[in-house]
C-alpha cells in the first residue's frame, strides 16, 4: 500500500555514516526531510546533496531537520558527506528495510533492462509524525524551493492538495480560421 500525505510515518532503525542509529522518535516535536537518493557520488544525487546543503540553514529556519537515505555503506556516506560537506546525516540503508517502508525500493528501466533500485523521493514528515508532502518529481538542482514553497506560507495558504495532486488546465485559444483566397479572374 502506498502512502498518502496525512499517514502516520513509518517508523525506523537505521545506522546514520558514523554507525548511530537514528530512529523516527528522536524527532519527535520536529519537522523532517527523509530524502531518499540512488547513490553516493552521482551526478544527480550529489546536485540534490548540494543543493540541500548549500540551503541548509533556510530547511532549519522552516523547523526542518534533514535526513538522507541510500542503500550505501556507512563508509560510503561518509567519504561523500567528506567531499561534498554536508552538515546533515546519511542513513544506510544495506537491508533496504526502511525503502520497503516508504515504498522506494522499486522496479527500474534503463535501456531496455529492467532492475530494482531507489525512487528519488521526499518524505516531509510534521511533528506528530504524520506524513506532510510527499515529493515524488525531485529538482536535483532546485530541490529546497520544491520542499520550503508551500510550507512556508501560513497553514490557512496552503492547499490541501500536494503539487503532484495538483492538475494545472491551460486555457488555448481557439486557432483563427485562415483567410480564403480569392478565386475570382479578371478578364
Amino acid at each position: 500500500m502506498a502512502l498518502r500525505i496525512g499517514d502516520k510515518a513509518p517508523d525506523f532503525n537505521v545506522n546514520d555514516q558514523s554507525g548511530k542509529p537514528v530512529k523516527l522518535s528522536d524527532f519527535k516535536g520536529k519537522k523532517l526531510v527523509l530524502y531518499f537518493y540512488p547513490k553516493d557520488q552521482t551526478p544527480g544525487c550529489t546536485a540534490e546533496a548540494c543543493n540541500l546543503r548549500d540551503n541548509y540553514h533556510l530547511l532549519q529556519n522552516q523547523g526542518y531537520e534533514v535526513l538522507g537515505v541510500s542503500t550505501d555503506t556507512e563508509k560510503s556516506h561518509l567519504n561523500f558527506i567528506a567531499k561534498q560537506k554536508l552538515p546533515f546525516r546519511l542513513l544506510a540503508d544495506t537491508t533496504r528495510k526502511l525503502h520497503e517502508a516508504y515504498g522506494t525500493w522499486i522496479e527500474k528501466s534503463m535501456y531496455g533492462r529492467k532492475y530494482m533500485g531507489t525512487a528519488r523521493v521526499t518524505f516531509l514528515i510534521n511533528e506528530k509524525g504524520m506524513l506532510e508532502d510527499i515529493i515524488d518529481k525531485v529538482d536535483t538542482k532546485d530541490h529546497t524551493r520544491q520542499i520550503i514553497k508551500e510550507h512556508s506560507l501560513p497553514q490557512k495558504a496552503v492547499s490541501q492538495k500536494s503539487a503532484t495532486e495538483k492538475k494545472i488546465v491551460k486555457k488555448v485559444a481557439p486557432k483563427k480560421k485562415a483567410a480564403k483566397k480569392s478565386t475570382s479572374r479578371t478578364k
